[in-house]
């Protein structure tokens, strides 16, 4: 499997993937808002997009579409249940869906609510995964629930599906916005050494044509919403809302912390 990370350069600093098989030489564009830099990389590599997954509903991810399917008459893949908001869906696909790119690559199918009710991620079946997850999870960061989503779907999501997956899964976000979410983690948790230590190394190298890989294992380092259980956390949190139990539960937690990150 081969990964291209585009970035748009946007003013929503999305990102748009290839996800090619090397082989044949198939190609799947993730998201490709940017359908001329998409189709450009694809034709640089020699490669052809037969296929586009669209891992939820909004516009900046869904925006590229047309113009993609008209280029390279493509499939086009999205949440079984989003017929209703993407347009031309070919293959709808639910929890479990294994999506295949040519001989070689097989993708996961994860059915992730949160964001929005409609949102799939596709894990790698390779022996280092890669989850390509839209806007559910950002690189120190997890997504807004503004858009047709709720809070206590993505508590559910990173707790029951995504905080389960081995520690080495490649993060592929669909926003460039680690360098705001390691100022939010800070905030929440200033004795976070190993996120201050990223997020000083960041700003000065942080170049989102050529951005950094996390894996898993380093969220839960750097990324406050899996660190339901630090007390630092959780003490920063009580002094926010007062109200709040001393011994929290960890939904408690996220709610609160997905409530400060939407102002903050």
């Amino acid at each position: 499997m081969i990964v291209e990370q585009i970035w748009t350069g946007n003013a929503f600093r999305n990102f748009n993937y290839l996800i090619a098989c090397p082989e044949t030489g198939e190609a799947l564009a993730v998201d490709p808002l940017d359908h001329e830099k998409c189709l450009g990389r694809a034709r640089d590599k020699g490669w052809e997009i037969t296929q586009i997954l669209n891992t939820h509903e909004h516009l900046d991810h869904t925006g590229g579409n047309g113009a993609m399917i008209e280029a390279t008459s493509a499939k086009l893949l999205a949440h079984r249940d989003a017929g209703a908001s993407i347009d031309g869906i070919d293959v709808g696909l639910g929890v479990g869906d294994v999506v295949t790119v040519g001989r070689t690559v097989e993708l996961l199918a994860l059915d992730t609510p949160g964001h929005t009710m409609s949102h799939i991620c596709l894990l790698s079946k390779t022996d280092a995964p890669a989850l390509f997850c839209g806007d559910t999870l950002f690189n120190a960061g997890a997504g807004n629930c503004h858009g047709g989503g709720h809070p206590e779907e993505l508590y559910e999501t990173f707790v029951s599906q995504l905080d389960r997956l081995p520690e080495e899964t490649r993060i592929y976000p669909g926003h460039d916005y680690i360098q705001g979410n390691l100022e939010f983690t800070l905030d929440r948790e200033p004795d976070n050494a190993s996120a201050a230590s990223l997020s000083k190394e960041l700003s000065g190298t942080h170049d989102p044509d050529d951005p950094m890989v996390t894996t898993l294992a380093r969220e839960r380092e750097i990324n406050t919403f899996f660190r339901l259980s630090s007390p630092v956390v959780i003490a920063r949190l009580r002094e926010a809302f007062p109200e709040m139990d001393e011994d929290p539960t960890p939904k408690d937690v996220f709610l609160r912390l997905r409530e400060l990150r939407n102002s903050w």
